[in-house]
């Protein structure tokens, strides 16, 4: 074979190596980018449990949104409940809205409560140590660095009851 061949080969096998790459991140990157896990407790408890440790973390709970409850007051029937819990912790918020305002798109933090189709409820967040990076800068510290280690903790909470905390 010749060096012209060779060159080819490696060439085109180098371009398909990364086209599979690039399709496998492409697949793998809506289950990295937000975090699931089971609660362990009740629906109602769950919410509560959380709230009470976004406050017991020196977080500010900013309110709780019933979805499946709006949805039910128009007339439409999901079967299963779905609350967002949101928090913020102005430190940090002032900290990313100095620097990088339009991000208030993504503000405040929250996370989901959800009952699935098996009866199990489950938590579920923007996965912020992954997507911090991609801003880089002050989010990327911010965001990256401390909000990521404290909503950790803030759902460690379920650690107890399920073993949420193990994988994530």
């Amino acid at each position: 074979m010749t060096n012209l061949k060779k060159v080819a080969w490696a060439v085109l096998f180098t371009i398909l190596g990364g086209a599979l790459a690039a399709f496998a991140a492409y697949r793998a990157a809506p289950s990295m980018m937000i975090i699931t896990g089971e609660t362990g407790m009740t629906f109602d408890e769950s919410v509560a449990r959380l709230e009470k440790s976004i406050k017991d973390n020196g977080w500010e709970h900013a309110g709780t949104s019933r979805l499946s409850e709006s949805i039910e007051k128009k007339g439409y029937v999901l079967g299963r409940r779905v609350a967002v819990v949101k928090l913020c912790h102005p430190e940090y918020a002032l900290s990313v809205l100095k620097s990088d305002r339009y991000l208030s798109a993504m503000m405040p933090c929250s996370v989901a409560i959800w009952e699935g189709d098996d009866g199990k409820v489950r938590y579920s967040k923007m996965n912020t140590g992954l997507i911090a990076p991609i801003f880089g800068g002050n989010v990327k510290k911010v965001m990256g660095g401390q909000v990521s280690a404290d909503e950790h903790k803030i759902l460690a909470v379920f650690c107890a009851a399920a073993e949420a905390c193990a994988k994530n």
